[in-house]
């Protein structure tokens, strides 16, 4: 590709972007969501984000683990349980990540 068509890609992807993100912002109060939807447009963050994690947890190698021999999906499991208790986004990261690393490289000593 040359340095014209680089460019011009970058242009198109960002317009598409811009309208696709902005339609809504644009229509302002002539378009109305209603209530209904709006209130199950409020779990939509939460779903992609288990559905980006969800896959990563599950899968190793292209297939599916769900046993006790994967240490992602355990550390996943404990990352849950530190969030249900302590409701720490810090704390559940850091829990996960230690959980993880016990599970995969052992205890030390």
């Amino acid at each position: 590709m040359s340095t014209p068509e680089i460019w011009l890609s970058f242009l198109c992807i960002t317009l598409a972007t811009v309208v696709t993100r902005s339609g809504l912002l644009l229509a302002g109060r002539r378009f109305v969501i209603p209530p209904r939807v709006e209130s199950a447009l409020r779990y939509a963050p939460a779903c992609a984000l288990a559905a980006i994690i969800a896959p990563d947890l599950a899968v190793d190698d292209g297939a599916l683990r769900l046993g006790l021999d994967n240490p992602r999906l355990l550390a996943g499991a404990a990352g849950i349980a530190i969030f249900a208790l302590t409701r720490s986004t810090i704390g559940t990261i850091l829990g996960g990540m230690i959980a993880f690393w016990l599970l995969t490289f052992g205890l030390p000593g």
